[in-house]
């Protein structure tokens, strides 16, 4: 064990993420933990596990976000970490969340900004890889059918789950570089709708990128209906399929 001089804290807030990266036994996957633990207090990866992660209460404690926005957050955009707040803040989603306008999207930018310490965000994002949506919707082929036959571990949600049951299966697999965690919405709306069967959240990171999410449904209309798609990426789920057609 390696003893350090100075606060972890200190390192962040001086020098960022790479200053975490460059301590002995420190990756990008650590050092993205760590970040997070010490601007929030919280893993919600570990959180995520043990099944007690309270998305609208973490987004609370971002300047801007009231309870109702929080919980348009996490039916809206399915977002449950500040990581996937984060993206989402950069990528043209939060001002499509009811209330958000682009004043109120600033300062929930500039919030971040003053959290997370990462002004080098924007450009990051714009060239931040993501899994191929074949890879995804494998991904979601191997955990809905693992939970289905009944091969995964569940854990025990505490948001809407009264009854304290370990119902909600979760997975941990890799392609490749790229790790994942897949597991079924536990929003809100997708109990109002019935869709905690259907909904399939996953996160994804490489060991050199920070992890990002990706909502997997069952499309229900227009040419892809019935189709499971990636939401936001329906059009490369189109052109996957239509590619995996037999030609006549």
């Amino acid at each position: 064990m390696v003893a350090l001089g100075e606060p972890v804290s200190k390192i962040l807030n001086e020098k960022g993420r790479d200053g975490l990266i460059a301590l002995p036994g420190v990756g990008r996957s650590i050092a993205s933990a760590l970040a997070e633990m010490v601007t929030t207090g919280r893993w919600s990866q570990l959180e995520r596990v043990r099944g007690a992660l309270e998305q609208e209460k973490l987004f609370q404690t971002i300047p801007g976000i009231g309870p109702e926005l929080a919980r348009h957050l996490c039916e809206t955009l399915h977002l449950e970490t500040i990581e996937a707040l984060e993206i989402a803040a950069h990528d043209g989603r939060l001002e499509k969340v009811p209330g958000f306008g682009r004043r109120r999207g600033d300062m929930v930018r500039a919030a971040l900004l003053r959290r997370l310490g990462r002004p080098w965000l924007r450009e990051m994002r714009n060239q931040q890889p993501r899994p191929p949506v074949d890879v995804l919707l494998d991904v979601d082929r191997e955990y809905r059918g693992k939970a289905k036959a009944g091969r995964l571990r569940t854990v025990a949600p505490k948001r809407l789950n009264p009854s304290g049951e370990a119902w909600l299966p979760i997975l941990h697999t890799r392609r490749g570089d790229w790790h994942f965690t897949a597991l079924y919405s536990n929003t809100a709306l997708a109990h109002d709708l019935c869709r905690t069967g259907d909904w399939v959240v996953i996160y994804h990171h490489t060991d050199t990128s920070p992890e990002g999410q990706c909502t997997v449904v069952t499309e229900t209309r227009g040419p892809m209906a019935g189709k499971r798609v990636v939401r936001g990426r329906e059009g490369e789920c189109g052109v996957l399929q239509n590619s995996a057609s037999p030609r006549s």
